[in-house]
């Protein structure tokens, strides 16, 4: 659905990116072919959701928005979540 989409970076996900040596590359390949373990249906002023993929082996959580009229994904935050406080397949919070 989102090919034709185009991916937008907000300030606060390239300042994380760059903290967190997370690419570009890796990013757009989650939005593409992520999964969505968590969807906000009523966030505003777009609907987002939490992405999961992985970059080799190491797991990458992103926050999009959705932004359907402009047919844009929003990336809002980038992160390698904490193996502490996720489950072992980094889906679900302990």
């Amino acid at each position: 659905m989102f090919e034709d989409y185009t991916i937008k970076y907000r300030l606060h996900a390239i300042q994380r990116m760059l903290e967190r040596d997370i690419d570009e590359k890796i990013i757009n390949t989650i939005v593409k072919n992520g999964k969505v373990i968590s969807s906000y249906n009523n966030d505003k002023p777009y609907p987002s959701k939490l992405l999961l993929g992985f970059a080799k082996t190491k797991p990458i959580h992103v926050v999009a928005a959705d932004n359907l009229k402009d047919k844009e994904v929003i990336i809002i935050t980038v992160y390698e979540p904490d193996p502490l406080k996720w489950d072992s397949n980094f889906e679900r919070k302990l």
